[in-house]
């Protein structure tokens, strides 16, 4: 699966689940279909892996010289649920600050 393509990888294991998924199968040609599905994901996987190690963010220092650091993804602030409560910045008459 070294010649595979990311793309083309993806693309057939999409056709995989599409044919396991409308079913009409035997059981031997539903586990081969799995075997090479699971196959397909672990090289996906792993090419996910590469990429996501040779991402970085290039960032200026004080002197204006390119630094490299490794890409960190920030977490998105959850918005709050319908039943939780927001708190209103005013309400807290009692704190100290």
């Amino acid at each position: 699966m070294t010649t595979l393509s990311f793309e083309k990888a993806l693309e057939d294991l999409e056709k995989i689940v599409e044919k396991l998924e409308k079913g009409g199968l035997s059981l031997s040609e539903s586990l081969s279909h799995f075997e090479k599905g699971v196959k397909l994901a672990k090289f996906l996987r792993d090419e996910l892996e590469k990429a996501e190690k040779r991402v970085n963010v290039l960032l200026k220092d004080e002197k204006g010289e390119v630094k490299e650091k490794p890409f960190e993804l920030e977490k998105e602030e959850e918005a709050p649920s319908e039943n939780e409560e927001v708190s209103d910045p005013g309400k807290d008459e009692d704190l100290p600050f």
